[in-house]
């Protein structure tokens, strides 16, 4: 481990980066980062393993061994207090014998919240927090989204030209971004615990909606929006539904029950939830993807349904990739969403750009009135 002596900030700074090996892995636990150190020295640092297995301190401590006992631990959450899959990191810390512990943020789970803290100070451990809260708060924000909203977080991703268009007059889209960015889509896709589209989308561009990358971590699940179940038996999803998991949310009394027999054999899990005259209750939707331990929806979809899910006010953070060209016409992305005037405009805060090539995306999150 590194020998260079670093201060406080520098070494939670580390176990952010170190936190970032377990992105997209853990759902919906939070990917955590730890280090410990030991006179000016890093002697462990540890990420957060799959959902049951080993959280990020109980990983450090283990590589640390008897050496623990008397160093201090960074760690980016405050560590557990509670049985879940895994017995609580504050006992582990304890035996080891932990000085002092630095922690980024506390954990608002009401499992844990302040608990942990708690446990640690009355074993005789100091205990600081608030290093780098902003940044953690930004990285863990799928996490925090699950335990402050009770719904999973929400990304839209659009491709669009410089003038705004999804597609050309004639409907043809492919490629509006370059290579990079279609590359940036499958590295976000394999973060993703659920792409969701609507039968749309489906129905007009056939897609398979799967991570294509030369060794994917794990494949997400396929979330379809098909109200009257019009999913082709012939499409790609229908034809791949055993080889990556797909669910299809269709409307409560209107499935088709030969039609769902036959998508289930195929492999497809078939989910009614409640419609209205603007097509299936969203928020059921994503309460459904909350409960079976889903944290991060990337919407892939045409713009109705991406207008629609602005409009229930559920879209967390915008990510647009904007190709290098200029395409005219009138196929303008978010027509359907009915805004009466430029007061009503929906901002995006804490906007980033990234050049990507000769293309480049836009990073903003919403704020809803």
């Amino acid at each position: 481990m590194s020998a260079t002596k670093l201060d406080p900030l520098s070494y939670m700074q580390r176990a952010i980066r170190v936190a970032e090996k377990a992105r997209g892995t853990c759902a919906p636990n939070p990917f955590v980062g730890a280090v410990i150190a030991k006179r000016g020295q890093i002697i462990a640092e540890g990420c957060s393993q799959f959902c049951g297995g080993d959280h990020a301190e109980i990983q450090a401590l283990r590589i640390a061994g008897a050496k623990a006992r008397g160093a201090d631990l960074y760690v980016t959450l405050e560590p557990c207090s509670h049985h879940g899959k895994t017995p609580p990191c504050t006992d582990a810390i304890i035996r080891a014998g932990i000085k002092r512990v630095f922690l980024g943020i506390s954990d608002p789970n009401p499992l844990v919240n302040g608990q942990g803290i708690q446990q640690l100070q009355n074993a005789g451990i100091e205990v600081q927090a608030g290093l780098c809260p902003e940044q953690i708060k930004r990285q863990l924000e799928y996490f925090l989204c699950r335990i402050t909203k009770g719904r999973p977080f929400v990304i839209w991703k659009a491709a669009l030209s410089m003038d705004g268009k999804y597609a050309a007059r004639d409907g043809s889209s492919r490629w509006i971004s370059g290579a990079r960015p279609r590359l940036a889509v499958h590295r976000l896709r394999e973060e993703a615990d659920v792409i969701l589209t609507g039968i749309g989308s489906v129905l007009k561009d056939d897609p398979l909606l799967n991570v294509r990358l030369p060794r994917p971590r794990k494949q997400p699940l396929r979330a379809i929006l098909d109200s009257s179940l019009r999913l082709p038996r012939d499409s790609q999803i229908a034809a791949s539904a055993k080889e990556y998991p797909t669910i299809l949310f269709c409307a409560t009394g209107q499935e088709n029950k030969a039609k769902a027999r036959e998508l289930s054999i195929r492999g497809v899990q078939i989910q009614p939830v409640q419609s209205h005259q603007n097509g299936l209750n969203l928020a059921e939707v994503l309460d459904f993807l909350h409960s079976a331990g889903h944290y991060c929806v990337l919407l892939e979809c045409g713009s109705k349904l991406a207008s629609s899910f602005f409009d229930a006010h559920l879209v967390d953070k915008c990510i647009i990739h904007y190709g290098a060209k200029l395409v005219g016409g009138p196929k303008s992305i978010l027509s359907e969403l009915a805004l009466p005037d430029i007061s009503a405009a929906i901002p995006l805060r804490d906007v980033s750009y990234r050049k990507l090539g000769d293309d480049f995306s836009l990073i903003g999150y919403p704020v809803f009135k």
